[in-house]
């Protein structure tokens, strides 16, 4: 049998092993248990009523060389089969379709239960940004619906 010098080592090396079995466990509870922010007002978006909530109150991120948000869309009213496209952007007005239609962003996609986008949005958003949801229906109805922006994400120039 070996002799093993009492080292600093030697006595905390199974204190240092169990705290590296017990942090999975903290993280795993967080993503248990997310917290978000709360949900924005409902508001009627044509036959649908939509509460947006972003998923943090970070600043848009970069994201394939575009800066977007994210939000969840919860549907009160209204069947999700009911809308062919829908897009969710940050900025003074809302962007036309055929910008979106370009490429991946800023699209609605999801289950019946809720919705997901990485809204397009500025670096920085300001004051006079909102929140902009375009909803075209499968009989071409065009509708919009916009939502203030909360002071936690502007960014004071």
């Amino acid at each position: 049998m070996a002799r093993l010098k009492n080292t600093w080592w030697q006595r905390k090396k199974y204190v240092i092993n169990s705290l590296t079995l017990i942090l999975p466990c903290v993280f795993i509870y967080h993503a248990l248990f997310p917290s978000f922010p709360p949900v924005w007002a409902e508001k009627d978006v044509g036959m649908f009523k939509v509460a947006p909530m972003p998923l943090n109150m970070k600043p848009p991120y970069s994201h394939h060389n575009e800066y977007v948000k994210d939000f969840y869309l919860a549907f009160g009213k209204g069947q999700i089969s009911d809308i062919r496209q829908a897009y969710l952007n940050i900025g003074p007005k809302p962007l036309p379709i055929k910008q979106f239609e370009k490429g991946d962003e800023g699209i609605m996609h999801g289950t019946n239960h809720g919705q997901h986008a990485h809204a397009i949005a500025p670096a920085t958003i300001l004051k006079s940004d909102k929140l902009w949801l375009t909803i075209e229906t499968w009989q071409n109805d065009l509708l919009l619906q916009s939502w203030d922006i909360p002071q936690a994400l502007i960014v004071e120039k």
